[in-house]
C-alpha cells in the first residue's frame, strides 16, 4: 500500500487543458514511485474512478491540486470522503488555493499536508519521509499540524527549470489520450496549454501569486521550451500554444531566442505580460514575435488611475498614459493587446467607490479609441491574503474576511468570488456590481471578443448594431436585448472566466 493517486479536480465545463500542475508533480516522482492519474475534467463520475483505485488497498497517498473556484467543488468533498472511508490514506494538497489558504486547509480534519508553492522537491521528499517514517520538519515548502500547532517550513529557492525532468506526457496518455487535451481555440484546431516558467518578479497587492513567490521568477530556456513543444506537435499534433505562465515575457532575450526557433513551425500562440515590460522591447522584437506566431498578449492593465496603481503596489513604471500609448503602439505589429481591468477597489466612501468605477469605464473607452482591436477583460476586485499590503489591510478594516472553514468555500457566492465576478466585499453594493456587469455586457456587444470564433460576421455586426447606441451614450442599465442575443447564440464567450477553449 504505497502507491500514489494524483487528482486534478474539474475546473470547468470544458476539458481541453493538459493538467500541467499534476504533470509537474508526476514528473517529480516518475520512475521512483508507482502512481495513477485521475483528471476530473475527463471523467463523468470522478469519485467512482478515484474509488476504484482506492478500494484496491494499494494507494497510500492522495495528491490533489486545488485552484480557487470550481476545483473546490470536487477537491473538498472528495478529500473529506477519502478521509472518512479510507482513514489510512494520507491527503496532500497543493496549488494556489491550498497555498494561499493554507491555514484553513490544514485546519480541516481531512487535509494532512499542504505543499506550499512548487512541489518539485517537496512532494517526493514528503513521500520518502512518510514511507520511511522520517521527520518532515526540514522539508521546505510544507505545511502540517503538530498536535494543534500549524507548522509552515521555510521556502525553498526556485529551482533551475531546465534541471527538472520533462513532463510525462506519454505516461498521461496511458490514462487519457493527450490528443483530447488539444482543444480548438481561436489560435488553432489543437491548442496546447504549456507552462514555461514559474513566479513573477513583481509584488502586486491583488495577485494570488505574490504571497507564494515573493517577486521570484524562473523560466525554462528557449531551447528547452522549443524541444518540448516540438515533441508535442510531432507526436500528438499540436498546432498552437497557450502559455499559462504568470509572466511569460520577463526576459526579452529568451523571447527573441524562442521566436527564432519556433517561427518555422507555423504555430500561433498567446501569453501573459506586463505593459511596462513589453514597452521596453525593441520594435524588431515585436515584429519577430508576430512573425513567429504571436497573435495576442494578455496584459494586467488593472486601472487607468495612477493613484490606484500605486495603491495596489503595481510596481514598475506602469501609468495610465502608458496603457493608452502602448495599446496604440501595438497596432502596427498586428498583435492584439488583451487588457484586464480590476474594478471595485475599496475607498473611504461609497461615493468614491462609484466614482472610481465610472472613471475606469471612461478610461476603458479611451483604450478602445487608441486601439479598437484591443480586447478588454473586466474583473471585480477580490482580496488576496497578502499580509502587510495596504489593500488587504484596508479590506479587513472595512469588514472583509475569508471563510474560516473549508466547507464554507463551497457556497456559490464564494465560487463567484474566486472568479472575480461577485466579490462579497462590504464596500460594494449590488447596484455597483450591476453597473460593472452591465457595462461589460454592452462593451462585449459593441466589441465581441475575437476568441469567440463561432460568431459569424453577420452575428458580430448585428450585436454591435444593438450595442452601439448604449455604448456611445453611456447607457448601460438593463441591457436585456444584448443579453438575449448572447443567449440566443448558444453561449457567448467569456474569456475572463473560460479562457479560449470551446467545445
Amino acid at each position: 500500500m504505497n502507491k500514489i493517486l494524483l487528482f486534478n479536480p474539474r475546473a470547468g465545463r470544458y476539458n481541453h487543458r493538459v493538467p500541467n500542475s499534476i504533470l509537474q508533480v508526476a514528473a517529480s516522482i516518475h520512475g521512483k514511485y508507482d502512481y495513477a492519474i485521475v483528471d476530473g475534467n475527463m471523467e463523468t463520475d470522478a469519485w467512482s474512478k478515484l474509488n476504484d483505485y482506492l478500494k484496491t488497498g494499494e494507494y497510500k497517498y492522495f495528491g490533489c491540486t486545488v485552484m480557487p473556484g470550481p476545483q473546490l467543488k470536487q477537491a473538498i468533498p472528495f478529500t473529506k470522503k477519502i478521509k472518512s472511508e479510507y482513514p489510512d490514506v494520507i491527503n496532500i494538497w497543493g496549488g494556489y488555493f491550498a497555498s494561499n489558504q493554507y491555514r484553513t486547509s490544514i485546519s480541516s480534519d481531512y487535509v494532512d499536508y499542504v505543499v506550499y508553492g512548487p512541489g518539485d522537491s517537496a512532494f517526493p521528499k514528503l513521500i520518502n519521509a512518510l514511507k520511511n517514517d522520517l521527520p518532515v520538519n526540514d522539508i521546505e515548502n510544507l505545511v502540517f499540524k503538530n498536535n494543534l500547532e500549524i507548522i509552515k517550513t521555510r521556502k525553498a529557492p526556485l529551482l533551475d527549470q531546465d534541471s527538472l525532468p520533462e513532463l510525462p506526457y506519454d505516461y498521461l496518455n496511458n490514462f487519457y489520450p493527450v490528443k483530447k487535451y488539444l482543444g480548438k481555440t481561436f489560435l488553432g484546431k489543437r491548442t496546447l496549454g504549456y507552462h514555461s516558467s514559474i513566479g513573477c518578479p513583481f509584488t502586486c497587492a491583488f495577485c494570488g501569486v505574490v504571497p507564494i513567490y515573493e517577486a521570484r521568477w524562473k523560466g525554462k530556456s528557449a531551447e528547452r521550451m522549443y524541444r518540448e513543444i516540438k515533441y508535442i506537435k510531432e507526436k500528438y499534433g499540436a498546432d498552437s500554444i497557450e502559455f499559462h505562465d504568470n509572466n511569460f515575457f520577463v526576459s526579452e532575450k529568451r523571447i527573441i531566442e524562442f521566436c527564432k526557433l519556433i517561427k518555422d513551425e507555423k504555430m500561433n500562440w498567446w501569453g501573459e505580460s506586463r505593459i511596462d515590460t513589453m514597452d521596453r522591447y525593441d520594435d524588431s522584437t515585436l515584429y519577430l514575435m508576430r512573425e513567429a506566431g504571436c497573435r495576442m498578449v494578455f496584459f494586467g492593465a488593472e486601472s487607468g488611475s495612477d493613484e490606484l496603481l500605486n495603491k495596489m503596489e503595481k510596481g514598475g513604471t506602469q501609468t495610465g498614459a502608458l496603457l493608452i500609448s502602448f495599446a496604440e503602439r501595438l497596432r502596427k505589429f498586428d498583435i492584439i493587446p488583451e487588457y484586464s481591468f480590476v474594478l471595485g477597489f475599496p475607498a473611504e466612501t461609497p461615493e468614491k467607490v462609484i466614482r472610481q468605477i465610472e472613471d475606469e469605464i471612461a478610461f476603458i473607452k479611451k483604450i478602445k479609441e487608441a486601439n479598437p482591436a484591443a480586447e478588454i477583460i473586466i474583473y471585480i476586485f477580490s482580496p488576496v491574503p497578502t499580509e502587510g499590503s495596504e489593500l488587504f489591510i484596508q479590506a479587513k478594516e472595512m469588514g472583509f474576511k475569508f471563510p474560516q472553514r473549508l466547507e464554507d468555500w463551497l457556497e456559490p457566492e464564494w465560487e463567484k468570488f474566486d472568479l472575480h465576478r461577485n466579490p462579497l466585499t462590504p464596500w460594494l453594493t449590488r447596484g455597483m456590481v450591476n453597473k460593472i456587469h452591465n457595462f461589460e455586457t454592452v462593451l462585449n456587444g459593441f466589441s465581441p471578443t475575437v476568441s469567440d470564433y463561432k460568431l459569424s460576421h453577420f452575428q458580430r455586426k448585428l450585436i454591435k448594431l444593438f450595442s452601439s447606441f448604449r455604448y456611445r451614450n453611456n447607457f448601460f442599465a438593463f441591457p436585456y436585448e444584448i443579453k438575449a442575443l448572447q443567449k440566443f447564440w448558444l453561449r457567448y464567450r467569456k474569456p475572463e472566466v473560460e479562457g479560449f477553449y470551446m467545445q
